[in-house]
């Protein structure tokens, strides 16, 4: 039974520390002393976590249920409560004019624009490379040579990649800075190029259609579990991203309108997408359900329906079929669509961009939202399932087209 303001209230103290379930993993703890303590208990990462609300009566039901639903909807979009509020705790005690307490006031304030894997690589690369050292300078007070000589630090344990991506944020950190009244200029600018160049680094992909055909005929012999070897033939067929197939639920699929609608918070871009469904893959799914339809995922872990497919599964599933590193990764289903797609079925550039989730723009520069040209690209995947069975079988194909 869900508590109410008068049971609450009422609660009398007893020998031992005793909870009281509210619901949705929020329960008030009541101490021998009489105090009672707001809790509320959730899972992130496979790890029962608890995070506290504050106390009661300082913090009533109605506030701990908002605290709670506020909680729940971090956890939806990947946000550890317990981090979240740490972070908030370290804004709160810092001074407003710190680099630290300015970088986690910009991450704040675009965290519902990044997925969530890019928000936690943005703070763990600032927690690790950038606070220790200038976290507590005053923002406006640190020189471009200051700060090249953490970037070069970075750089001399042998990760210049790593060295020009905390550049690009420190550089949104300082343009937020700018913007707020708290620093006077972007200083990476003065500090592009200083560092050594890295090398451009390409997902490898199979887009000569002959050798995509072996690839396919590979896929669907694959030996090792069936949910990854749909996992893998729905890549082909669809094109998503790696994440966005991982992390794909019943529940986002309409197996009789042949739709798979991605919510924002999972894309990229966050914008909601539609990946509509050919035959083929309807089929694919059709005969996956009996196996993982009773879960929330398509793809769940090998060990628990409650989570999804490693992100290495289908990685080692491709391995294990006889491609290296080197000629095909889970992102080179979509570079292989996209390029034969425009080369050999001459589909439309701005339909495919559309399918691949990148940023498309119509006449009035204004972002076209997931229904559009839904039909056409409809048609467009049903070819492009159409063409993949061609390949498959051996059948001729015909040549990429030569661009200039």
């Amino acid at each position: 039974m869900a508590l109410t303001d008068v049971k609450v209230k009422n609660l009398k103290a007893k020998d031992k520390q005793y909870k009281l379930f509210d619901g949705d993993g929020l329960f008030l703890l009541v101490m021998p002393n009489r105090s009672k303590y707001w809790r509320f208990k959730y899972r992130m990462g496979g790890k029962e976590k608890t995070v506290a609300f504050g106390t009661y009566p300082e913090i009533s039901l109605l506030d701990a249920r908002d605290r709670r639903n506020e909680a729940r909807k971090q956890i939806a979009n990947g946000i550890d409560p317990n981090e979240m509020k740490k972070a908030q705790k370290v804004i709160a005690e810092q001074t407003k004019n710190s680099f630290e307490y300015v970088a986690r006031e910009f991450h704040l304030k675009f965290l519902p624009t990044w997925t969530p894997g890019h928000a936690v690589t943005i703070m763990s690369r600032l927690e690790r490379d950038v606070f220790p050292w200038m976290g507590q300078r005053p923002i406006h007070e640190i020189t471009p040579l200051e700060l090249l000589g953490h970037l070069q630090r970075v750089e001399s344990r042998g990760a210049l990649e790593t060295a020009h991506r905390i550049r690009v944020i420190c550089g949104q950190v300082f343009r937020y800075a700018v913007a707020t009244g708290r620093a006077d200029r972007d200083i990476t600018v003065d500090i592009k190029g200083a560092l050594p160049p890295t090398q451009a680094m390409h997902r490898a992909a199979i887009t000569d259609p002959k050798q995509f055909g072996a690839l396919l005929r590979a896929l669907d012999s694959y030996q090792g579990s069936f949910s990854v070897r749909c996992a893998l033939q729905l890549a082909a067929l669809t094109f998503v991203r790696p994440g966005e197939l991982r992390h794909a639920e019943w529940a986002e699929v309409d197996l009789d309108a042949a739709l798979w609608s991605i919510p924002a918070g999972k894309m990229k871009m966050r914008e909601a997408h539609l990946v509509p469904l050919s035959e083929q893959a309807v089929a694919i799914l059709k005969d996956l359900k009996p196996l993982t339809g009773s879960g929330k995922y398509l793809f769940p872990g090998g060990r628990s329906f409650k989570r999804p497919m490693s992100e290495n599964a289908v990685l080692a599933a491709l391995r294990s079929s006889g491609y290296t590193k080197e000629q095909m990764t889970g992102h080179g289903f979509r570079a292989a669509a996209r390029t034969m797609l425009d080369e050999v079925l001459q589909q439309r550039v701005d339909l495919i961009e559309h399918q691949l989730a990148h940023a498309v723009r119509d006449p009035n520069g204004r972002a076209y939202n997931r229904t559009a040209h839904l039909e056409q690209r409809k048609q467009m995947m049903q070819l492009w399932a159409d063409y993949l069975d061609g390949l498959k079988a051996g059948a001729k194909v015909l040549p990429l087209l030569k661009t200039n």
